[in-house]
C-alpha cells in the first residue's frame, strides 16, 4: 500500500513496493494494517488510500476518509412545547407590554391584544416561555418525527374506540327491538329462549353486522380513465358490452372521426339511417340537447351580467348564478307578455275567436248619410277620416297651420306667416307684409344690379400707393412727380454717404407729399435683405 510519504525511493525500491502490492492483492502477502491496527483492503485505490500531504500522516490510513471532524454540539432533542420557566407578580421594565412576559415583546406577543395591556393595568402577567435553542445534525433536520409526541395519539385511539362502543351499543338494541317485535308477533306460539340463548344469537346478529360492514369497506371500485383531461370514473360510464362500439357503427374511412383516447365521437356516424332506429346520434346531440345547453345558457348569461357590472361569477359562486338567471328568466317573460298585451290592446288581435264586424271587413255600412250638390252633410253622421302615426293637427310655437301648408322656391313653410324656418314663432299678417317688403327690395337691388353692368365707366389706370395698410382708396400718384421724388432721393442717400457733398444753407420742407412717400419706399434698405451690404 502506498504511503503519502514523499521521500526519495528509488527504482529498485519502487519496484519491490508494486510487487507487494501486488502480492498483497492476490493474498499471498499480509494486508498492511493501520495506526489502530485494522487491516486496510489492498483493493482500495491509491486516491482513496493516500492521505493529503498537510496531514504528516507517517503511516498508511483511512482515517482522512472517515467522519474524523464530530461536533458535540449536535442533538436530536426537540423543544419543551408549553414549558414556563417564571411567572412573575408585576410587570417588569423590558417585558411585553401586551402580555408582561420578558421572552418577547408586543410585536412578537401570541396573545390576544388586550385593550390595556399589562403595562398600564399590572395585572394577569403571563409567565415566561422556555426559549431552547439546537444545533441538529444533518438527521436531525430531515427527520420528519423528531419532536412527536407519541402520548399525544392517545386521544386519537380513545376517540376510536369511544365511537366503537356508542356503534355497538346502538345495533345491540337494534338487534332486541327486532326480537321482541317476533316475540310479540309469535303470542304464545312458541316459548321464550333463555337469556344465555338470547346473548348468544345477539353475538353471532352483532359479528354478522361487523363483518357485512368490514365487507362493505374492503369494496374497491375498479376506476378508468374516461375522458382525456385526466378526471376518472366507475365501470358504471363504461358502455354496456352488449351494445356495438362506436366505431364499428361505420366502418367508411370518410365518416365520423373516433378518438380512441377519449373514446368520443363528435358527428352522427350513420346520418341518412332512420331517427327511430338510431340509438347513438354522435356525441355532439348530448352537447346540445338535455341539460347541458341549459348549463351553456346559464354561463353565457353569467359572462354577460359580469361584463355590465354584476358581481357573478358562475364558478365562484354558482348558486348565485343560478338564482340570477332565474329571476332574469322570470321578468324577461313577463316583460314579453306585457308588449303583446301593449300591442294588442293598440291594434287589436286578428288571431282571437271574435269576429268582426261587417262593416270593418267589407267597408259597407247601412248608415244613411243624405249630401247635397257641393258635397255637405245633410243629414247623418260624416265619416271620420283616417289618421296616421304621426302627430297631426299640433300647432307649435303659436302658429296656426302645421308645417308643410306652404310652400315657395322650393321650400316648405308655415301659411299663417310664410316662414320656411320650421322652429320660428308665428308673426301673423306682419310676418307677412315684411317678407313680401324683402321680396320687392331685393327685386329692386338685383335691377339696379344689371343696370350697371349694362354700361360700366370707362377709368383710367392710375398708379396707387403701396405703402402701410391704410392708405385710401381713391389715392393716385403723379408719374412725374414721382420721378422727381425719386430723383431728391438718391440726391439724399449720396448725401449722407459722403459728407463732403452736404450743403451748409438747407432749407426745410415739411411738407411731404404721397409721391415722396412712396420714394422713401421705393429706395430704403431692408435690414432683414441679403444683398444689402451690396448696394452701392
Amino acid at each position: 500500500m502506498a504511503t503519502s510519504s514523499v521521500s526519495f525511493k528509488s527504482r529498485e525500491d519502487h519496484r519491490k513496493q508494486l510487487e507487494l502490492e501486488e502480492a498483497r492483492k492476490a493474498g499471498l502477502a499480509p494486508a498492511e494494517v493501520d495506526e489502530d491496527g485494522k487491516e486496510i483492503n489492498p483493493h482500495i485505490p491509491q486516491y482513496m488510500s493516500s492521505a493529503p500531504w498537510y496531514l504528516n500522516a507517517e503511516r498508511p490510513s483511512l482515517k482522512h476518509q472517515r467522519k474524523w471532524k464530530s461536533d458535540p454540539n449536535y442533538t436530536k432533542a426537540w423543544y419543551d412545547r408549553g414549558a414556563k420557566i417564571f411567572q412573575a407578580d408585576k410587570y417588569r421594565k423590558g417585558a411585553c407590554e401586551n402580555c408582561g412576559a420578558m421572552t418577547h415583546d408586543k410585536k412578537a406577543c401570541m396573545e390576544r391584544p388586550r385593550k390595556l395591556g399589562a403595562k398600564w393595568t399590572n395585572m394577569h402577567i403571563a409567565p415566561d416561555e422556555k426559549i431552547e435553542t439546537f444545533e441538529l445534525d444533518y438527521d436531525g433536520k430531515r427527520d420528519r418525527w423528531n419532536g412527536f409526541d407519541p402520548s399525544s395519539f392517545a386521544r386519537v385511539v380513545e376517540r376510536f374506540e369511544t365511537r366503537e362502543e356508542v356503534r355497538r351499543k346502538y345495533l345491540k338494541e337494534q338487534q332486541i327491538k327486532k326480537l321482541e317485535e317476533k316475540q310479540s308477533d309469535q303470542n304464545g306460539e312458541g316459548t321464550v329462549s333463555d337469556e344465555d340463548d338470547d346473548e348468544d344469537d345477539l353475538k353471532v346478529d352483532e359479528a354478522k353486522v361487523d363483518e357485512s360492514k368490514q365487507m362493505d369497506f374492503a369494496k374497491v371500485e375498479k376506476r378508468v380513465r374516461t375522458t382525456g383531461g385526466g378526471s376518472t370514473g366507475t365501470v358504471r360510464n363504461l358502455r354496456i358490452r352488449e351494445d356495438t362500439a362506436k366505431y364499428l357503427l361505420n366502418l367508411d374511412v370518410n365518416s365520423a372521426y373516433y378518438d380512441p383516447k377519449t373514446r368520443s365521437m363528435r358527428e352522427d356516424p350513420l346520418p341518412d339511417a332512420d331517427a327511430n332506429e338510431k340509438f347513438y346520434e354522435g356525441d355532439n346531440q348530448n352537447r346540445i340537447s338535455g341539460q347541458a345547453l341549459d348549463f351553456k345558457q346559464l354561463n353565457i348569461h353569467a359572462w354577460e351580467a359580469f361584463e355590465k357590472g354584476q358581481d357573478v361569477h358562475m364558478q365562484a359562486a354558482p348558486s348565485q348564478a343560478e338564482l340570477l338567471f332565474k329571476n332574469y328568466k322570470i321578468l324577461k317573460e313577463k316583460l314579453k307578455y306585457q308588449n303583446k298585451d301593449a300591442i294588442m290592446q293598440k291594434y287589436g288581435n286578428a288571431a282571437s275567436e271574435e269576429a268582426l264586424p261587417m262593416e270593418l271587413l267589407l267597408g259597407q255600412s247601412e248608415r244613411e248619410v243624405e249630401y247635397d250638390r257641393a258635397g255637405r252633410i245633410i243629414k247623418g253622421q260624416e265619416v271620420a277620416l283616417p289618421k296616421s302615426k304621426y302627430e297631426e293637427d299640433t300647432y307649435v310655437n303659436n302658429h296656426t297651420s302645421v308645417w308643410g301648408s306652404w310652400w315657395k322656391d322650393h321650400q316648405w313653410g308655415y301659411k299663417c306667416c310664410k316662414q320656411a324656418l320650421r322652429n320660428s314663432y308665428c308673426t301673423g299678417s306682419a310676418g307677412i307684409e315684411a317678407a313680401e317688403a324683402a321680396g320687392d327690395l331685393m327685386k329692386s337691388n338685383i335691377a339696379l344690379k344689371e343696370a350697371t353692368e349694362e354700361t360700366p365707366e370707362q377709368h383710367e389706370e392710375k398708379k396707387l400707393a403701396t405703402w402701410g395698410t391704410e392708405v385710401p382708396q381713391d389715392l393716385v400718384l403723379d408719374q412725374k412727380l414721382l420721378v422727381e421724388s425719386l430723383k431728391r432721393e438718391d440726391l439724399r442717400k449720396k448725401e449722407e454717404k459722403d459728407e463732403r457733398k452736404r450743403k451748409y444753407n438747407v432749407k426745410w420742407n415739411d411738407e411731404v407729399t404721397a409721391e415722396d412717400m412712396e420714394a422713401y419706399r421705393l429706395k430704403r434698405i431692408h435690414h432683414d435683405d441679403p444683398m444689402r451690404d451690396f448696394l452701392h
